[in-house]
């Protein structure tokens, strides 16, 4: 089985230098693509079938088109690697930035080229204390080797990369509320359009993509298409994916594995199955902002197409497991008060009805629930649907709470006629 992500990444959690890392093949990835036109560079990632790794899936490559091109178009172009994971359940960038930063930015100076950016920013979460130095540190390496800064390689090419250091929050994974924070403003989302491709960072054209996406861009252009379709189980997309999984499972983690590997597999085989004396009850399989997927799922592929068929998202591939000796109400509760707390507070459905769905749950938690209240809770679930608020938050919010009111609402009743939760 081919890793190409984390093939180099050490187990003892050391980070992986310059050298080493050139010793392994990198940055030959990059003197090659530059020896090419950056319409070839798009044209090979747009056949490559990458999509983003962030959560939403869409075509890297046909993002990137979306970049005003020729020789009269604004200047100067940002790239800004999304490296705000701050999504529960989801660890999965931070393996990559501590482990091999200089992937990360091979690929951004690649995607840099390709869409012509100047610029480039890492967009780090502010907890993430230890991939910063990381970072900091190879990009020093990077500039002192010639990889970074003016006519790189001899190429003519320009480019210069930072660190942002974000001392936001969750909201600022939405990369328009990224782009405000990375002015200096308050992370709240902006209209679209105009979109970043457009009108981004500073008004200029930005292209925002995640950090496990840009470390595939080393990978395509080394190996080729074709390779980076075949390592891949998926019809819909190439490549591999860090998988990863929490909760009761006997060895909780990430794992590299072909895009498409079925959640049976995942949770079984590599996360070791349940803990001894714990049943699998449901799990969501791309962070806290997905839907519940049950025992009926667990064949399902871990792709962009068969996910959404099962009624849920793939989102950032991290599945969150329920056991069956963990409160459906509770496990929601839980999520809603951290999606209430990390609203921006911009639109009137999320400001309003996240802290109002805690509400209701803490007092169904307390034994104070009435029955009305899960129609209340339903109403939410459509009050805070994709299209009623301005951005994504409160529509994530709703999923584990939708997909629990669907698969567990016997556990709401039971909590309402026994006036206390059943699982303490």
């Amino acid at each position: 089985m081919e890793r190409p992500l984390t093939q180099h990444i050490k187990k003892d959690g050391s980070v992986l230098t310059l050298e080493e890392y050139e010793k392994v093949g990198g940055y030959s990835a990059l003197k090659k693509a530059l020896k090419s036109t950056p319409d070839e560079i798009m044209e090979m990632v747009k056949n490559s079938s990458l999509r983003g790794r962030g959560g939403a899936g869409f075509p890297t490559g046909m993002k990137w088109s979306f970049v005003p091109r020729g020789a009269n178009t604004v200047t100067p172009k940002y790239l800004v690697a999304n490296g705000d994971e701050m999504e529960p359940g989801t660890f999965k960038d931070r393996l990559l930035v501590e482990g091999n930063p200089h992937q990360l930015i091979e690929g951004m100076i690649i995607s840099s080229y390709a869409i012509q950016a100047t610029i480039g920013y890492v967009f780090l979460r502010w907890a993430y204390h230890v991939a910063a130095e990381r970072v900091e540190h190879a990009l020093r390496e990077a500039y002192n080797a010639g990889y970074l800064g003016k006519n790189i390689l001899g190429s003519g090419y320009d480019l210069e990369m930072h660190l942002h250091t974000s001392v936001g929050r969750y909201m600022c994974g939405e990369e328009t509320a990224l782009l405000n924070a990375l002015e200096g403003k308050r992370a709240n989302p902006r209209n679209k359009p105009p979109f970043p491709q457009v009108s981004g960072l500073f008004g200029k054209p930005t292209i925002v993509n995640n950090v496990e996406t840009l470390c595939n861009i080393p990978h395509i252009i080394a190996n080729g298409v074709d390779w980076y379709k075949q390592i891949s189980k998926s019809p819909g997309g190439g490549g591999t994916k860090l998988y990863g999984a929490s909760g009761r499972v006997k060895t909780p983690g990430i794992w590299e594995l072909p895009l498409g590997t079925s959640l049976r597999e995942i949770l079984e085989v590599h996360a070791g199955g349940m803990q001894d004396g714990y049943k699998f009850r449901g799990a969501l399989p791309g962070g806290a902002s997905t839907d519940f997927l049950t025992e009926d799922h667990l064949d399902v592929a871990m792709d962009f197409e068969e996910v959404p068929k099962a009624g849920s998202r793939l989102g950032t591939g991290t599945v969150i497991v329920m056991d069956d000796k963990t409160c459906p109400v509770g496990m929601c509760l839980a999520l809603e008060k951290f999606f209430a707390q990390e609203s921006c507070g911009f639109c009137t459905p999320c400001r309003e009805g996240l802290p109002w769905t805690a509400k209701i749950l803490l007092a169904l938690e307390e034994g104070e629930g009435k029955m009305e209240d899960i129609d209340h809770l339903t109403y939410q679930t459509h009050y805070m649907a994709p299209g009623n608020t301005f951005c994504a938050l409160a529509p994530g919010a709703m999923e584990p709470l939708q997909s629990a009111l669907k698969y567990y609402r016997e556990d709401f009743e039971k909590h309402i006629k026994e006036h206390r939760c059943t699982y303490r």
